[in-house]
């Protein structure tokens, strides 16, 4: 009410608003108290919304604009704010900000029925005990001004970290997939040879170069059952949250290389700022990070030196 007196006071008034208003808008205030309320200091909410509202805008925008109530929440308790989960959902609305939702998934493969299937060595058990157990893979595409860009992604299971990636305007398994996964094992710089490699029945994956490669690394190739969605379904959410946070986000794209710029810059936010629900609203960097600290061993004192 005081905001509506505020915009319209300089055309009608002050008294006449209130006059006017009064018997249809029950709970209307008088002329009286609108100038104690315009003259009442501001209250301890008000100035903590003035300070909070500017912050949570900041990070949502910093973060794709993609959090909603849950992920902005904890964000801000990352940030020292001392604030409950509905403040955050009050903020967010002050704030004109609000999470994104996922739309219906497109499936892209295509499977050559010539080509031998390996076993499914996942059963849809999405879960590893450690990094380099178990990677996901599978492609998605992007509609751009000059063609199709088509998007490749390896994932870490164990801590949703995004190894390997490639952007192409082609399909073919020795230029899109098979970079993505040269550029995972490369980053993995070590043995392989217990590490699943899980795949769609996308003829790429099932193409001689990739597997291969698969063979070359000492990993186990596996795919699921043919015609069910969700035995690669922790890929497809991959694929589902790039294109619902990033390229619906940011388009319409000019062309492959933008997507390819673009995507860049996505992957190093999920690995390393992104909040992930499933990993306790931390990163995947962090999750890593812990894992490889647990594992480092413990060094017993030397003479002369106190342990504490």
């Amino acid at each position: 009410m005081i905001r509506f007196i505020d915009e319209h006071r300089d055309q009608f008034g002050v008294e006449l608003i209130c006059r006017a208003l009064r018997p249809a808008v029950r709970g209307f205030i008088t002329s009286r108290g609108y100038r104690a309320a315009k003259t009442r200091p501001p209250s301890a909410r008000r100035l903590s919304d003035d300070l909070l509202v500017p912050e949570v805008a900041r990070l949502h925008a910093e973060n794709y604009g993609v959090y909603g109530r849950r992920k902005m929440h904890a964000l801000m308790r990352r940030q020292g704010w001392d604030i409950g989960r509905d403040q955050t959902e009050r903020l967010m609305r002050a704030a004109g900000v609000r999470g994104v939702k996922r739309s219906k998934r497109t499936f892209t493969s295509k499977r050559d029925p010539a080509t031998p299937l390996p076993a499914d060595l996942v059963q849809r058990r999405f879960t590893a005990d450690a990094p380099r157990r178990l990677w996901v893979a599978d492609i998605t595409y992007v509609a751009t001004w000059s063609g199709f860009a088509y998007v490749a992604f390896v994932t870490d299971v164990y801590s949703r970290r995004i190894v390997g990636w490639n952007v192409a305007a082609t399909l073919r398994a020795d230029i899109l997939p098979l970079q993505a996964l040269n550029m995972a094992a490369w980053a993995a710089d070590g043995d392989l040879d217990r590490l699943v490699h899980h795949a769609d029945h996308g003829s790429n994956y099932l193409a001689v170069v990739y597997t291969d490669r698969i063979a070359e690394l000492g990993a186990k190739p596996s795919t699921g059952t043919v015609g069910d969605s969700y035995d690669n379904a922790l890929a497809e959410a991959v694929n589902g949250l790039y294109k619902t946070e990033l390229i619906r986000q940011r388009g319409p794209w000019r062309s492959v290389e933008q997507v390819e710029l673009a995507t860049l810059e996505y992957v190093w936010w999920w690995n390393n700022a992104r909040l992930h629900g499933e990993l306790g609203m931390r990163t995947p960097f962090e999750v890593e990070t812990e894992y490889y600290a647990a594992q480092e061993p413990i060094l017993p004192a030397t003479a002369g030196q106190e342990t504490t």
